[in-house]
């Protein structure tokens, strides 16, 4: 009896790593297939260069060092990397393109390795405060997110508290018809705080799972931002206890290094818990991933890799870094 008990327990066990084994890889797959501007940009220059290299010299890692930074990885990021590359070749212990390629993937890959990368969507109503400057996607990015929590068989509010712009609120009121996720909101201009906690009542009323709250994103403004912001947190954490229980910030991947000075000053604005990074099927400069972890310390949540509401990505960074080295 125990016998055949445990193993069915085995065979369970088996068959739930061999399911995991072929979502990873198709996950793989997939991200090949939209990382291929910055698979077939900097990192094919990088293969280029390290292909059949029997000795590493000076002159090697400073054309590696250049190819790096025009991959949209810092310039402080990649002298943090070479500093351990000059040090190990130093001790001979890198001595030929290969090993250098696979000591480099070694080190990105523990850089973009933030702990607490997942979101633990507990307690509910789980609140997510939504910030970016406007234009980088950040509505449609809620949409994609209500999208991919809802499948997941998650009840989902949205909060129209970016009342500074009429069409913001339309807009996500449209992505609430579509998806059919209710919508919380003001007329234009109306106080956002007063918006947001019109959705924690409605979100404990009707015993939501997650609230994704949108707001302004008047970077440009940034004293008015950071009171605004200030105020959202105060009156919803009133109201409900370690709300906003995430603060996600959304980029765009194909602003390279102004997407690095955007999460540097949004993080100064008010303390971030994660960042969304959308479009990064769009550019050839994937190294900004790098950048962003490394540097501000902060977990990438999601990346967006195509138009379609299945293309938000919970984010794996192993997996990442995987099919970005992958030829």
């Amino acid at each position: 009896m125990l016998g055949r008990l445990f193993k069915k327990d085995k065979e369970e066990q088996h068959t739930a790593n061999t399911i995991e084994k072929q979502e990873s890889q198709g996950l793989i797959s997939k991200l090949k297939l939209r990382l291929e501007k910055s698979r077939k940009g900097f990192m094919r220059q990088v293969d280029d260069l390290l292909f059949g290299k029997s000795k590493i010299d000076d002159e090697l890692l400073d054309e590696l060092e250049e190819l790096l930074v025009t991959g949209d990885i810092s310039v402080s990021t990649v002298e943090e990397i070479f500093s351990q590359v000059r040090s190990e070749v130093a001790r001979s212990e890198l001595q030929d393109g290969e090993a250098l390629k696979t000591r480099l993937k070694a080190i990105i890959s523990s850089m973009v390795k933030v702990t607490d990368h997942d979101i633990p969507w507990e307690p509910t109503p789980y609140c997510i405060l939504m910030v970016g400057v406007n234009g980088v996607g950040k509505t449609t990015t809620i949409a994609k997110l209500g999208y991919h929590l809802k499948n997941q068989g998650k009840k989902v509010l949205f909060v129209a508290s970016d009342t500074f712009r009429a069409a913001a609120i339309e807009q996500l009121q449209t992505w609430g018809e579509r998806l059919d996720i209710p919508v919380i909101h003001h007329s234009p201009g109306a106080d956002p705080s007063a918006v947001a906690f019109d959705g924690i009542q409605a979100a404990l009323k009707r015993q939501v799972d997650v609230v994704l709250i949108d707001t302004a994103g008047r970077l440009h403004t940034k004293v008015n931002l950071m009171e605004e912001l200030k105020k959202i947190r105060k009156v919803i954490g009133k109201r409900l206890d370690g709300a906003p229980h995430e603060v996600l910030l959304v980029l765009d991947a194909t602003t390279g290094q102004n997407a690095l000075n955007q999460a540097r000053q949004f993080h100064e604005v008010t303390p971030l818990t994660g960042i969304i990074l959308t479009k990064l099927d769009g550019t050839a400069r994937g190294g900004i991933v790098v950048s962003i972890t490394n540097e501000l310390k902060l977990p990438i949540r999601f990346i967006g890799i195509g138009e379609k509401m299945e293309d938000l990505e919970p984010f794996e960074p192993e997996v990442f870094v995987d099919a970005l080295f992958s030829k």
